[in-house]
């Protein structure tokens, strides 16, 4: 690699030809060829250069280190490395962030730049920063879970049904918040409250029986705060008396909702068993 990039430096009209005269100038020379190592890869894998134009590299090169002290120019050669950075790098990860495996959906490059320019000039801008942060979070979160829809609204669709056909189970009792759960063991004790800390044996299922989880196959009862689950848990947990046994039918929006939690995909609707053992003092 070193033999390759020194046979470019020396296709290049200027660029400087190697002059040895004395230890400074091997120690210059030799440094300057021993810098190179792993440099190819790292213009390869972590910049994106095309190294059939490696003799566009030399000349910026050349250019970047002629600037030297001139702060013009520095702030020149700064703004062409962000620019590359914004083109190869961060406008295609916030694509893939925002609309998923869409491909037909990317960042417009003008209004990204023109928006980027805005902020770090501080000329022309529609609004503050901190606005801009919010309204882009929020709109993120927005494109983020319409991409989930197309990848998984089969998986939504798939559980809403299933939770209307649960509701109507003799013996199947729904909550306002559309929680639905079966009681089959009456428990005597005390009803904890959300940040009561609980000791349960549960076991965990997707709607088409799936087991994701179970405390009972581990033989090691779990112990949290009410409040530190899953919201359709926290809700069955704060009516059930201890001693009881309830299976639970937890639509998504109570769940993960749009959150991958590997075998639970995003708009999971789930099945538990739950047991509730006691209330930890």
């Amino acid at each position: 690699m070193a033999v390759a990039i020194v046979a470019v430096l020396a296709s290049c009209q200027t660029a400087p030809k190697a002059n040895i005269s004395d230890k400074v100038d091997s120690l210059s020379y030799t440094m300057g060829i021993a810098q190179t190592q792993g440099l190819k890869e790292y213009l390869v894998n972590r910049m994106g250069v095309d190294t059939t134009y490696m003799d566009s590299f030399i000349k910026g090169l050349l250019e970047g280190v002629k600037s030297g002290d001139d702060a013009k120019q520095t702030a020149y050669m700064s703004g062409v490395q962000i620019g590359q950075q914004v083109a190869n790098q961060i406008i295609p990860g916030v694509s893939r962030e925002a609309f998923g495996n869409d491909s037909t959906k990317v960042l417009d490059k003008d209004n990204f730049l023109a928006g980027f320019i805005a902020g770090t000039t501080g000329k022309d801008l529609k609004m503050e920063p901190a606005e801009a942060q919010a309204t882009a979070q929020r709109l993120m979160e927005e494109f983020h879970k319409e991409s989930l829809l197309v990848e998984f609204g089969d998986n939504k669709a798939a559980g809403e049904a299933f939770m209307d056909s649960i509701a109507k189970v003799p013996g199947v009792i729904k909550t306002e918040s559309g929680l639905c759960y079966r009681i089959i063991t009456e428990g005597k004790g005390d009803v904890p409250a959300k940040t009561d800390k609980v000791k349960v044996n549960y076991r965990g299922t997707l709607i088409d029986g799936t087991e994701f989880d179970s405390s009972y196959k581990r033989n090691d009862p779990t112990t949290f705060r009410a409040n530190q689950v899953i919201t359709g848990w926290t809700e069955a947990l704060t009516m059930m008396p201890v001693g009881s046994k309830w299976e639970l039918f937890i639509p998504q929006d109570l769940a993960y909702g749009d959150r991958n939690q590997g075998q639970i995909k995003p708009f999971s609707t789930l099945v538990f068993d739950v047991e509730l053992l006691s209330i930890e003092k």
